[in-house]
């Protein structure tokens, strides 16, 4: 099944910070462009904004942004970090420009990136090839924070390579974004902007100064005395900052006078608007040639110029340092800079030879398919992949080589009871959480107490019971023995936080986890009391099982049957029970399974893994072969078909979850089931020591599942709290704390550290052995 499930790409949640619209900026329209993008080429990835704001308060923000940044105020961006710490994702978009953060040389930022650990990936619209010591020192921190520095062209590598000695390997070239519009005649849209007639040069952005555009008003006269039914339109409202700081519309104002001065202003527009992206690709394939006449090289891209030349535009431009790149190979004209005769020879040049005109544009529109956001998106969620995953590849590399991928014993936490303890009262534990508090609405359950008291078993017998736990495992015991109806054999399961029932008879599942929880207290407690309680309790539960429908409530009885007759062995009823009940499962395997579906039910539901460990505990108590081999055969076939990306476990999503002849749901994915594998996994290498290390390697792959190893790359334990979140869904962790995910979390663990114990054991008596003979 596996190789016909692709890898997943990547992050399922970005966060992306930068200006936004409605702030008017080149910065704002490529945030929201590239979010447009990333959330198109995956519909399933969400991407949150972070918005610079220059004026707080003055923006009404679109419904995507969840944090807005006063660039000035410090403690904005310390907040903002928390903030995407917790609920970022996988890892964050910078769209980096000195000028849009706040303090010296954008310092501030550097607040923000502090308070989180995700992967960075940086996307620089300036790279300065002669910075000061503050963006020096400013931009040396980005850029060792960041997984990548994303640049617009082969320049901006060159750059960051000998000015700034970044690493070319942490360099990616991702080309400005564009819209994929159709090579169209000018003449199509021209008379929508009464342009019909006329040829057309055109300018667009926000006007600021320093952009030429004097220079390309004074090269008019001469155009139009070659063509005069030429017209030079100028697009874009004034940039705000401009307008605030001169208090109005001066410096377009002084353009427009030095057309009139210049006798050319019938024959240059001034369209002083913020045009949206349709009406701009309309004034695009209505010009016949679009001019940049930048005053300054050290422009390393520009999205007005991006625009034109992917729409197939012939392009006269200054030769700043986007404008060489793209423009080489004759796929547009480079004229010099503050060069109006220049600017003017060249577009006369273009307007006389319609034939070589086209061949220019031609050649642009070609070369800029790779430009078109579908494409820049592919790329991006390229890079983001890749950063996650190596970051994943950072966690681990203190691993030992001979475990790596392989163990979490060498860095996995140290026992930490404190959620667990949170999640406990007298009455028992709580059965879901909020966030790390305990729900006291939804109340108690018995599987979940039996869950608990399992968990308190296992730290007995692994010598690390706090003394702290061992109040709340009585409690966990009593509440069983509350739950337990001695007239009907039944376990109860609902209990309100009042204290009442809230039903007469629980689950056959519920039922079952009592038995099995019941079992392991048997064999593992120290305490004598506790054991003759459990078998008491254990002996009058136990036959009424074999009555139960449920699969899983047959498997759990089976595990704390063997766990039981550990202690046990010749227990008849106990062994005829476990018989009984393996058959059934057996049966329903045999009857169930065919060449491509090697499983007990039509469906991969919930718990799965337990049960082919019923059917291996089976096989290994009662001497079975046929039993042990169904058991280990499906869980194999299980535990192949929950292999993700890079190998990890991906266990089968509770949403959904996979029914035959059906693609699996991969989402939302819960702890139980890794659990489930991971505890499988050791009693298979118990029953099939030959295979040990096989197993081994399997019962690691599955717990690790909880650390990070996952197709999100996030880790599920809070080391804060102590507990696990309740599970992975497509795009981020559920941050609830619950008891079932907090105790299958520890008791993954325990089973991996047990496991480690035996691997280690068996190796020493091997060496034993060996130095004997």
């Amino acid at each position: 099944m596996e190789s016909s499930h692709k890898p997943l790409p990547g992050p399922q949640k970005i966060t992306i910070i930068g200006n936004y619209p409605p702030r008017r900026c080149g910065i704002a329209t490529f945030t929201q462009d590239t979010r447009d993008c990333l959330i198109k080429a995956r519909p399933d990835c969400a991407v949150p904004v972070v918005a610079m704001t220059d004026h707080p308060g003055e923006y009404d923000y679109p419904e995507e942004v969840r944090i807005e940044i006063d660039e000035n105020n410090v403690s904005a961006y310390e907040r903002a970090g928390q903030f995407i710490e917790i609920n970022g994702g996988q890892a964050i978009s910078l769209q980096h420009e000195f000028g849009i953060f706040g303090g010296d040389a954008g310092e501030h930022i550097l607040k923000l990136l502090d308070k989180t650990e995700l992967p960075l990936v940086t996307t620089l619209h300036t790279v300065l090839t002669d910075p000061n010591d503050d963006q020096r020192r400013v931009f040396n921190r980005i850029a060792r924070r960041s997984s990548r520095l994303i640049v617009m062209s082969e320049k901006g590598r060159e750059i960051l390579e000998d000015t700034w000695n970044v690493s070319p390997d942490r360099i990616a070239v991702i080309p400005h974004g564009i819209p994929d519009v159709p090579f169209t005649d000018s003449c199509y849209n021209k008379s929508k902007f009464d342009l019909q007639g006329r040829k057309v040069i055109l300018t667009f952005g926000l006007l600021g100064t320093g952009k030429g555009l004097e220079d390309g008003i004074r090269a008019m006269p001469k155009i139009v005395k070659d063509h005069p039914d030429v017209t030079y339109v100028i697009l874009g409202a004034t940039h705000p900052n401009l307008v605030r700081h001169e208090g109005g519309e001066k410096y377009r104002e002084s353009l427009i006078k030095l057309t009139e001065d210049l006798g050319v202003a019938e024959n240059v527009r001034f369209v002083n608007e913020y045009v949206t992206l349709p009406d701009l690709c309309e004034w695009i394939s209505a010009c016949d040639v679009y001019l940049t006449p930048y005053l300054n090289e050290a422009q390393i891209t520009s999205g007005t110029l991006a625009y034109t030349y992917g729409a197939g535009k012939a392009v006269v431009s200054t030769p700043y340092w986007h404008a060489k790149e793209l423009l080489q190979d004759d796929c547009g004209k480079l004229v010099g800079f503050n060069d109006p005769a220049g600017i003017a020879s060249a577009i006369n040049e273009l307007l006389d030879n319609p034939a070589d005109c086209a061949e220019i544009r031609k050649k642009a529109y070609n070369a800029g398919r790779q430009m078109i956001w579908s494409e820049v998106a592919e790329r991006y969620h390229e890079v983001f992949a890749e950063v996650v995953n190596e970051s994943l590849t950072v966690a681990s590399s203190d691993i030992p080589s001979r475990h790596r991928g392989l163990t979490t014993v060498h860095d996995s936490p140290t026992l930490n009871i404190d959620h667990v303890l949170r999640m406990s009262d007298s009455t028992g534990m709580f059965q879901h959480a909020r966030h790390h508090l305990p729900w006291f609405e939804h109340g108690y359950c018995t599987d979940d107490n039996a869950r608990a008291l399992i968990f308190s078993a296992e730290l007995e017998d692994a010598d690390e019971f706090p003394k702290e736990l061992e109040v709340y495992q009585s409690a966990y015991a009593a509440f069983l023995e509350h739950a337990f109806n001695a007239d009907t054999r039944r376990f109860r399961n609902f209990l309100s936080f009042d204290r009442n029932w809230l039903e007469q008879v629980g689950s056959e599942d519920s039922h079952g986890r009592a038995v099995w929880s019941l079992g392991v207290t048997a064999e593992k407690t120290k305490n004598d009391s506790l054991k003759a309680w459990a078998v008491d309790i254990f002996e009058q539960s136990l036959e009424i099982t074999t009555s139960f429908s449920s699969p899983r409530s047959w498997a759990f009885t089976v595990l704390g049957i063997a766990s039981y007759l550990e202690v046990f062995p010749c227990d008849r009823l106990a062994q005829r029970t476990m018989r009984n009940l393996a058959d059934r499962i057996l049966d329903i395997y045999t009857r169930t399974k065919t060449s491509d579906w090697n499983w007990f039910e039509e469906s991969v539901t919930y718990d799965n893994a337990r049960l082919p460990q019923a059917l291996i505990l089976a096989g290994h108590h009662l001497g079975n072969s046929q039993y042990l081999q169904a058991g280990l055969s499906t869980l194999r076939w299980l535990q192949k078909n929950q292999t993700g990306h890079d190998g990890c476990f991906r266990p089968i999503g509770s949403n959904g979850f996979w029914n035959k002849n059906e693609e699996p749901a991969w989402y939302d994915q819960q702890p139980l089931e890794a659990a489930a594998a991971t505890s499988a996994c050791r009693s298979a290498a118990t029953a099939e020591p030959e295979h040990a290390d096989f197993w081994l390697k399997e019962a690691n792959r599955s717990q690790q599942w909880f650390i990070g190893r996952n197709d999100l790359k996030i880790s599920l334990y809070d080391k804060r709290s102590g507990g696990c979140y309740d599970g992975l869904r497509a795009n981020r962790v559920n941050r609830n704390q619950g008891a079932e995910s907090t105790l299958s979390f520890w008791l993954a663990l325990a089973d991996v550290k047990a496991m480690a114990v035996s691997q280690s054991s068996f190796e020493t008596q091997g060496k034993r052995v060996t130095a004997q003979a």
